[in-house]
């Protein structure tokens, strides 16, 4: 069924239909033809030959009338009527198609010609065998020819279609090309000014426009980042220099802390952003290894300000050394969304954060999810129904995340209550 659905295909088969077609209604509108005129030209001969044949007879009833290879004739007087054969009594003048046994198992098949007059009846007999014969000879000969025009629409629609087909089949495989390149080439220059080049015309004009908006957007996002970067620089360098000052009581120092971890973190977001953003098919890695267990550690420490004062336990459980092939930045981003989701909507019971077999594990008691809604959850701009505030990004950054770096990441209603989030990572290199 795919195969009837490509261009090429369609050409193909509706030359051949329309060839078919053609010869078919040529081939019947001929049989119809000649048997109509055969049925009209031989019987408008034999009723001027039996009116010439009765004419004759009154004239000279004792003369031979005319005889005819294929035609016979029959004059019954008004005393032999009972001789007329069976199937000839009922008939009126006129001319007639009869089919009847042959006395061999066969059927005999004739016309004749019927002239009545109150003292004779005249009959002419024809017979048809070979006129049904050729016929039959015809009709064989109509089949073959459809045939054989078929075969050869089919034959043409095929050469056809290659030839139509050709100017596509290039445009389609350029665009494939440049696809894999991820170089934009003028495609006009290649084709003919047709409509396939006003096609290929169309694609060069909305692929410089597109090209131009990518190339705004990369700069755009390597301008925000530079500028971003600067102020997070002067606020991570001016709190680490308030921290060494002997004056700080614990309390501002625990807030310069917090303020030093929302910088890294602010930092990490924008690397993390900043490689989307180049949409590259894989991701760079440089050849760093990042030790996923520190990391879970660290954003864990960063992401408690979630819980504040509820009655939330958390728990890391490490059942084994996990690394993989990303940078530490990439790693924290995509946990911190996981276990900062957790930590938000869950309002008291634990959380529990579990490293190990190649996964990171994170266990809620909040108020779960419906599992329809699972997959849904990673869409951009899709919240679930529980309590809170945000713009349904942070999931989809993850998903995207993982899509770069051949992760995968699932979403899960946990059997005791709550929700489960796993993060699975491919093998290091």
């Amino acid at each position: 069924m795919r195969y009837r659905r490509r261009l090429r295909s369609r050409i193909i088969i509706s030359f051949a239909l329309f060839g078919l077609g053609l010869t078919a209604v040529f081939a019947i509108s001929a049989v119809l033809l000649r048997d109509w005129l055969e049925d009209k030209l031989i019987g408008e001969a034999l009723a001027k030959n039996v009116a010439d044949y009765s004419q004759q007879f009154y004239a000279d009833p004792s003369q031979d009338l005319a005889k005819f290879q294929k035609i016979q004739g029959f004059v019954f007087s008004e005393r032999k009527f009972a001789n007329v054969p069976f199937a000839w009594r009922d008939l009126a003048n006129g001319v007639y198609d009869l089919n009847e046994p042959d006395g061999k198992g066969g059927r005999e098949v004739y016309k004749v010609a019927v002239r009545k007059d109150e003292h004779y009846w005249f009959f002419l007999q024809y017979d048809t065998a070979q006129e049904k014969h050729a016929q039959r000879l015809l009709l064989m000969g109509l089949v073959l020819a459809v045939l054989a025009f078929s075969i050869l629409s089919l034959v043409i629609g095929s050469w056809l279609s290659v030839r139509v087909m050709s100017p596509v089949i290039d445009l389609a495989s350029r665009v494939q090309a440049m696809s894999r390149s991820g170089k934009p080439e003028l495609l006009q220059q290649h084709f003919a000014d047709d409509e396939v080049g006003q096609l290929a015309a169309t694609l060069d004009d909305y692929s410089n426009r597109l090209t131009e908006m990518v190339q705004r957007d990369r700069e755009f996002n390597a301008d925000v980042s530079h500028e971003l970067r600067t102020p997070l620089a002067v606020i991570a360098s001016t709190t680490e220099l308030l921290q060494g000052s002997p004056e700080l009581t614990d309390k501002l120092r625990e807030r310069l802390k917090r303020i030093e971890r929302a910088v890294r973190q602010s930092t990490e977001l924008i690397d993390a952003l900043l490689l989307l953003s180049r949409r590259e098919r894989q991701a760079p890695t440089d050849g760093e290894t990042t030790d996923v267990a520190k990391v879970v550690e660290q954003v864990v420490d960063a992401q408690r300000p979630h819980i504040n004062n509820k009655p939330v336990q958390v728990r890391v459980e490490i059942e084994g050394a996990l690394a993989t092939a990303a940078p530490s930045s990439v790693v924290a981003v995509a946990l911190s969304n996981l276990i900062g989701n957790a930590f938000k909507y869950t309002q008291a019971g634990e959380v529990i954060v579990t490293v190990g077999y190649g996964r990171v594990t994170i266990e809620d008691t909040g108020p779960g999810i419906k599992p329809e809604d699972a997959d849904k959850l990673f869409e951009r701009g899709v919240r679930g129904t529980t309590v809170g505030k945000g713009g349904g990004l942070g999931l989809a950054i993850v998903r995207r995340l993982c899509e770069l770096y051949g992760w995968n990441v699932t979403l899960a209603p946990r059997p005791q209550g709550g929700a489960t989030a796993t993060l699975q990572f491919a093998s290091p290199a």
